[in-house]
């Protein structure tokens, strides 16, 4: 049972991290990135569908992209999802595709994604504490001998400041892409 404890919570904290890696990927930093169009939703015979189903997203260039729909009666509406969703992008539609020419970041707005990745990492800490707080709780509730409950507490403990480390490496890797020009 003690190691059944330790593994549930080394699952939690993985996909903790997975998350954490699928949301740093929606914050472009400057190259074209096909993941930072995954949340648009497009308005198509009266149902909204995400983008990704209707067209295939694919970048010529480090700071283009290029959506080429199935279907190019819903180039109109793929154009007006891309202007609601205030990515800061201008899409060009030439009647077949529609091409994304990605804005070199500023300077202010270079800090202020940097500080929303930083609130993103922290997010990820504070469900790696979560983790840790019901693993302890899985552990009280066991009965187990105080020094077996000790050494499942230092384990628990351990793989928190693991995955925290494992935090700050990703937090760090994405702030240099962000801030380099």
């Amino acid at each position: 049972m003690d190691n059944d404890i330790i593994k549930l919570t080394k699952e939690s904290m993985e996909s903790t991290l997975k998350n954490l890696e699928k949301r740093f990927t929606s914050v472009r930093a400057g190259r074209a990135n096909p993941s930072s169009l995954d949340g648009i939703n497009v308005e198509y015979y009266g149902s909204m569908t995400p983008l990704k189903q209707l067209a295939t997203i694919s970048v010529p260039e480090a700071t283009q992209l290029l959506i080429k729909p199935f279907d190019k009666s819903c180039l109109k509406g793929i154009e007006k999802a891309i202007l609601a969703a205030n990515l800061g992008y201008t899409p060009n539609n030439d009647g077949e595709t529609i091409r994304i020419v990605i804005p070199p970041l500023t300077e202010d707005r270079r800090r202020e994604l940097t500080k929303q990745v930083k609130a993103i990492a922290e997010d990820a800490k504070v469900s790696v504490r979560n983790n840790r707080h019901e693993a302890l709780e899985m552990v009280e509730a066991e009965d187990f001998p105080e020094d077996m409950e000790k050494g499942m507490e230092k384990q628990i403990q351990d793989l928190v400041q693991q995955y925290n480390k494992k935090i700050e490496d990703m937090l760090k890797e994405k702030e240099e892409e962000l801030m380099t020009i």
